[in-house]
């Protein structure tokens, strides 16, 4: 189990570090950051579209979590249902996942599949930093916790129309 964790965090590690490698964008590893890049943005986002990742981004500095996740990893669907599985995530009945969260490894891994747009990212994120924020699994927790960061995305939006 604890193998099969192990590989999959380390697996990830070098996809990101070969990614940074190969990009036409800034490299990493020499040091170089982006000009946009800000310190509370210290956060992986791997896998995700450049809109993806942008939304995201914005997402996130909008709800400003007290608690952020290391990385945000946007992966196919037979790949999520198999990092589940390795993680051993346990969905309540009557429910589904397209997103979870490992506590420990502060990972949050998103179903490509499933993606639904811009809103959802924000509505479902803002449950998952939830998790984060309460360091527990428990459901009902991490929807409590969300409120805050769901009531800030719509104050941000309500704004950005006017």
């Amino acid at each position: 189990m604890r193998l099969g964790i192990w590989t999959t965090l380390l697996l990830l590690g070098f996809s990101q570090a070969s990614s940074a490698q190969t990009s036409g964008e800034a490299n990493f590893l020499s040091g170089e950051k982006p000009v946009a890049e800000s310190p509370d943005m210290n956060y992986a986002v791997i896998g995700a579209t450049a809109g993806q990742e942008a939304t995201l981004r914005a997402q996130m500095e909008i709800m400003r979590p007290s608690v952020r996740p290391l990385r945000i990893v946007f992966v196919p669907h037979w790949k999520y249902m198999d990092t589940a599985r390795i993680f051993q995530l346990h969905v309540p009945t009557g429910y589904t996942s397209a997103m979870f969260t490992h506590i420990p490894s502060r990972t949050t891994f998103i179903d490509t599949d499933r993606y639904q747009g811009e809103d959802w990212l924000g509505y479902w994120m803002a449950h998952e930093l939830g998790h984060l924020a309460t360091n527990s699994a428990k459901e009902e927790e991490a929807e409590r916790a969300a409120r805050e960061y769901r009531i800030r995305l719509k104050h941000a939006f309500v704004r950005g129309r006017h």
